[in-house]
């Protein structure tokens, strides 16, 4: 009998060939039995559809039906794939049935939506592109591709903000670190949200500067200071007659003749360049950008521990009429982020704990 026949032989005898009819004719049988109890369970809703997908498969298995007919079994098996979310399994049925019949639509509108889910939007375009040539009128590929078209803009749109924001944000590491300035850990965020400096045209950095009052922890910010412009400047401004005293400064201690701006001098960690990539692109459409350095080899430096004198090894005085740039390149000074400078007053109690060193920021 056939069924005894060494494997790879040919059948010799009219028994043998009868035989292996035979047993094709049962195979495809049971492969079309099996197809249509499939598209019975599709039928019958999501509680059996791993049914479906098993009798596909038993049906592709019998290796009996033509080509075409092969294809429908793949093609319906990616549309069970489809449904119960299985991308991969669904584009992979969807490719196997293209090969195997060219002109089938319905595998194309598979593999481009499987794709479409699996963001492969160039894939997902270059199939439904196939299907539309080959079923022009095709209105569920039409409404694909209109799907896509968007998706594919919108990716379009925000890699072009991704690169424009990587762009501005090495333009701005360079800045820094052309300057010899030095960017730690962000401080006060819950102050100053996620502000950053901006470079401008003609390559001046403006940054956002929080002014800490000591002694009430209340805050004042400046939004926009210029690098080249000095604090004697704005102070001017902020404290000058026309302005209205600070709400909780009963004693009026907080004048202009009075006041004295320091920074915190002591040891500390600044940023490695692609951290400090990362923290400028903090809250921009590059903020999620998978690469951007050798990360595992960039380390963070420090600075030695500074004394800043006059009674104190934590504060250093600011001369007000020094350009903002002038105090930052100082190589006691790590940036929190943004600059931070403390504000006290010399009329005040507090000012003589303040420059002793016995105070510390919250």
């Amino acid at each position: 009998m056939a069924l005894w026949m060494e494997k790879g032989s040919d059948p010799t005898t009219e028994s043998e060939i009868a035989d292996l009819q035979a047993i094709a004719a049962l195979k495809e049988s049971a492969a079309l039995e099996f197809k249509e109890k499939g598209n019975e369970y599709v039928r019958q809703g999501k509680k059996h559809y791993s049914d479906a997908i098993d009798c596909y498969t038993r049906a592709i298995n019998q290796n009996a039906l033509s080509d075409s007919e092969a294809s429908t079994l793949y093609a319906n098996r990616s549309h069970v794939n489809l449904l119960l979310g299985n991308y991969r399994r669904a584009l992979t049925d969807a490719e196997e049935a293209i090969k195997l019949c060219t002109t089938n639509v319905k595998a194309y509108y598979r593999a481009a939506k499987s794709s479409l889910l699996l963001n492969l939007l160039d894939e997902a375009k270059l199939f439904f592109d196939a299907g539309l040539e080959r079923d022009p009128d095709n209105k569920e590929l039409e409404k694909l591709a209109r799907e896509i078209d968007s998706l594919k803009q919108k990716q379009e749109e925000l890699e072009a903000q991704v690169s424009k924001a990587l762009a501005e944000a090495k333009d701005l590491s360079s800045a820094v670190e052309n300057r010899g300035l030095k960017i730690g850990k962000p401080m006060f965020q819950q102050l100053t949200g996620l502000r950053k400096p901006v470079l401008d045209k003609n390559s001046i950095l403006h940054w956002p500067v929080l002014l800490l009052y000591a002694e009430v922890m209340s805050s004042d910010f400046i939004e926009d200071f210029y690098e080249t412009d000095t604090f004697a400047a704005h102070l001017a401004i902020m404290f000058s007659e026309d302005s209205p005293p600070l709400s909780w400064d009963k004693e009026n201690n907080y004048t202009r003749e009075a006041i004295e701006l320091y920074y915190e001098a002591a040891s500390g960690i600044f940023l490695s360049n692609t951290k400090l990539l990362r923290y400028l692109l903090e809250g921009t459409a590059g903020a999620n950008v998978e690469s951007i350095g050798d990360e595992e080899k960039d380390v963070d430096g420090s600075i030695s521990e500074y004394a800043a004198g006059e009674g104190s090894s934590k504060w250093v005085k600011v001369n007000e009429k020094r350009t903002l740039h002038d105090i930052l390149k100082e190589p006691n000074f790590i940036i929190p982020g943004i600059p931070v400078f403390y504000v006290v007053s010399k009329t005040s109690s507090f000012y003589k704990d303040f420059r002793a060193g016995k105070w510390a920021p919250p």
